[in-house]
């Protein structure tokens, strides 16, 4: 069988490795586009690109000679310059379109979120059909959405010689992590619950995320006619949100968050927080904002019918279990440290 070269952007970060690793387990010939070198990634013999994405120069160099490219790269966060995140989101993302093209790339899988169809409003049970609001409250979801325009408008512009599908992963964790649980649990002591505590979420574990998009890149080579479309993907477990941050803490060893505030109260405070930021333009990431308000307050979670449909996605492994795993992970992080 003749194998697959296969490029991978930002395979060092959390998902990117571990898409990376599923990809080399199997066989292929993988290449990370990062800026970092990691060594872990050169271990396993993985090819390692080092660049910016929104340096065309340097995305076209990586895309030569590549069969796939799992676009994974992104800046995410809550707050930010405009710039910081259309750079490599937008700007990034044209790149690989681009590249790919020139470069006959036939395949890409783009990872993107839920929060670019996020309104601030509850979101129970949504499909694929639910559209882009209007306006958005943060710069990661905007860009994102445009991102996606980006990767739609390619696939149909080419779509004689190029394929492209879009995966939406909410709330990505489990061992490795380095982005939401180290976040949950640097802000334990301070941490309040926003709302009454009963709003569900959709989360997504590591190894159902990294299943999801290698199954997403095997689909699209076998059937093109699913070529521009996007998926969620998720646990298909909705879980109430403060129940997953306790249950993440208590895998942590740490004890419960106790306190809580209104929507109201929080929305307010991130608007007042978001201005002080501003004003004396501190670059850390603020306590709130009114972005981070409606997603910690509101339920959001998604009708995953078209991946299970198209891709063939069903979940490997179940929260409880991804639960037990993230706990070992950390205790036997603890005892290495």
């Amino acid at each position: 069988m003749q194998q697959n070269r296969i490029l991978v952007t930002g395979g060092g970060g959390f998902l990117g490795k571990a898409i990376v690793k599923r990809l080399v387990d199997r066989g292929d010939e993988v290449f990370s586009f990062s800026r970092s070198f990691y060594p872990a990634l050169e271990i396993i013999g993985v090819k390692q690109i080092l660049g910016d994405i929104a340096d065309a120069k340097a995305v076209e160099i990586a895309c030569s000679g590549i069969d796939m490219v799992f676009h994974v790269a992104a800046k995410a966060g809550v707050s930010g310059k405009w710039i910081d995140y259309f750079k490599p989101n937008v700007i990034g993302t044209q790149n690989v379109a681009d590249a790919c093209i020139k470069k006959g790339v036939k395949y890409l899988v783009h990872t993107s979120s839920p929060s670019v169809v996020f309104d601030g409003s509850n979101m129970e049970g949504v499909d694929e059909s639910i559209p882009y609001p209007t306006t958005y409250h943060a710069p990661y979801p905007e860009t994102k959405a445009m991102a996606e325009k980006i990767v739609i408008n390619a696939a149909s512009a080419n779509s004689q010689l190029f394929s492209a599908v879009i995966l939406r992963p909410h709330l990505i964790w489990g061992p490795e992590d380095n982005h939401l649980l180290p976040g949950i649990i640097s802000r334990a002591k301070r941490l309040k619950r926003v709302g009454d505590g009963k709003n569900l979420v959709d989360t997504i574990y590591i190894d159902n995320a990294a299943h999801a998009h290698i199954l997403a890149g095997d689909r699209l080579k076998s059937d093109k006619s699913i070529s521009g479309n996007i998926y969620f993907i998720s646990q298909d477990d909705p879980v109430p949100l403060w129940k997953m941050v306790d249950d993440m803490l208590d895998a942590a060893g740490l004890p419960p968050i106790k306190g809580s505030i209104s929507l109201k109260t929080a929305e307010i405070a991130g608007a007042a927080i978001e201005t002080i930021f501003n004003i004396l333009k501190i670059k850390k990431e603020p306590p709130m904002t009114r972005f981070m308000a409606k997603e910690l307050g509101t339920s959001h979670w998604f009708d995953i019918s078209r991946a299970k449909r198209d891709l063939g996605y069903y979940p490997i492994v179940s929260t409880q279990e991804g639960l037990v795993r993230l706990k070992e992970w950390l205790n036997r992080t603890k005892k290495e440290s």
